[in-house]
């Protein structure tokens, strides 16, 4: 909200070339409030802004920039400006920045940073993209376990300018091994004498450099730490990985779950920066299939279209019942996807799932049955639009709502199961397909029900 308040200040600061004015604005805000300005500001004017931070300042705020606000500041600036600002900036947010990039840009990039910031950008970006070892940074704290509790603090105050974190220090054998890792309250609190083997209780929690990076999400929220080590298959420790990377992932894989379920392919780039054309394209598929989709709620009407010519009240209730489905279908999957996001429930539950979500159904349905049965009843004290055989029509409507939204439950809540097995993401079962679904296979329940109640009077 500051960069907001100030913004017009800003602005006039920009039109008149106040630069004094705003290197003072600048010393007053903190790092993500300058990098919402510069987000927020006239494209043009960007440049103009981020050359009068200071060195450290700037590289900190081009690390809070979302990838199109970089990508469109590394054009205004300078070639030496952009290799020092990559050389400068923290491993792990320069591989987020390198991986977006097309790649003949992005390696003539990495072949202008000096020998040891190419090398391990090089080896970041040789692991999977989807990798725990394209999130890690190897800017870390490691010490043996004899070294003094003394020492570590001198070290500290050595070397922890060049570390992403020394909240917590991590301990190695001389092979590079993982021994255990310890949070900086407890360095402080021991006797300075005190060696590091003698803190040490063997509990530690570590990511392999080739998990998804979906298992940084779980362990953060499990263990509750700050950074995580990340080993090798020998389990040498090679970098960490900190909470904001993994915030950082669990945003993206949010949105990717919620475009999903919207019916639309992720989009991974903010709204207002996405061309017009990749929204079109983004979501044109889904909407096709859907669209073709209900092509077979048409066929089904088309179907059935004896039943409704003879009993055209059927049709009045036509949009209720495939509605409440498809709802109850939606709610299921949403219910379900969640949970298997959050690892409450796993492929083995899926028979629990259904029975307590077929129970869930029935009564669901019964709800919503005796609402339409009284709706019908009431109507008909008052009116003769369901004619004289308003109470079969009642119960026809009452069952097949009963049915519907059971099935729709059931649907909506094993779709993902399904999905999953196949290797697919459950999200993909998204609410416009799982009521596209039902709302064929609904026609049928109602139509069916109708045969069977009315048999012998309107059919």
């Amino acid at each position: 909200m500051i960069g907001k308040i100030i913004q017009p200040e800003l602005e006039a600061f920009i039109a008149n070339r106040n630069f004094a004015g705003l290197q003072s604005v600048f010393k007053e805000m903190l790092v993500p409030d300058i990098a919402e300005v510069i987000r927020d500001i006239l494209p043009n004017d960007r440049a103009v802004l981020f050359r009068l931070l200071p060195k450290q300042t700037a590289m900190e705020t081009f690390a809070y920039l979302d990838v199109p606000t970089q990508r469109a500041l590394l054009r205004d600036l300078a070639q030496n400006e952009v290799i020092t600002l990559l050389n400068d900036m923290p491993p792990d947010d320069r591989t987020a920045l390198l991986e977006e990039l097309p790649g003949t840009i992005a390696r003539d990039l990495i072949g202008q940073l000096s020998p040891d910031e190419r090398r391990v950008a090089q080896g970041l970006l040789g692991y999977p993209e989807e990798s725990i070892g394209r999130l890690m940074t190897p800017d870390y704290l490691a010490v043996g376990p004899t070294m003094t509790v003394g020492a570590v603090i001198d070290n500290l105050r050595l070397h922890g300018r060049d570390s992403e974190t020394f909240d917590v220090i991590y301990v190695v054998d001389p092979r590079g091994i993982l021994q255990d890792d310890l949070r900086l309250r407890e360095v402080l609190l021991a006797a300075p004498g005190a060696t590091v083997g003698s803190l040490l209780d063997g509990k530690v929690a570590s990511l392999n450099v080739n998990d998804d990076r979906e298992a940084a999400i779980q362990m953060f929220h499990h263990y509750d730490r700050v950074a995580l080590p990340v080993i090798d298959d020998d389990g040498i420790l090679i970098g960490i990985v900190t909470i904001d990377d993994a915030l950082a992932v669990a945003e993206a894989e949010t949105t990717e779950d919620i475009h999903k379920f919207g019916g639309l392919e992720a989009i991974d780039t903010p709204y207002q920066s996405t061309p017009v054309l990749t929204l079109v394209w983004k979501r044109a598929g889904w909407l096709v299939i859907l669209f073709i989709g209900e092509m077979l709620t048409a066929t089904a009407m088309g179907y059935f279209e004896n039943e409704i010519a003879r009993a055209v009240v059927l049709a009045l209730f036509v949009p209720l019942i495939i509605s409440s489905g498809g709802n109850s279908g939606s709610q299921a999957a949403t219910l379900i996807i969640r949970a298997m996001a959050l690892q409450e429930i796993t492929l083995s539950d899926w028979w629990r799932v259904m029975r307590r979500e077929l129970l869930s159904g029935v009564v669901l349905g019964a709800i919503l049955g005796g609402i339409g049965f009284m709706r019908i009843a009431l109507w008909s004290a008052f009116s003769p639009i369901y004619g004289e055989h308003w109470f079969l029509v009642a119960c026809t409507v009452s069952f097949s709502l009963i049915g519907v939204v059971t099935w729709g439950t059931l649907s909506g809540s094993m779709l993902p199961f399904i999905l999953k097995s196949f290797g697919a993401d459950p999200a993909a079962s998204s609410a416009p397909f799982v009521a596209t679904l039902v709302d064929v296979t609904g026609l049928v329940i109602y139509f069916t029900v109708a045969s069977i109640v009315l048999a012998g009077t309107l059919l």
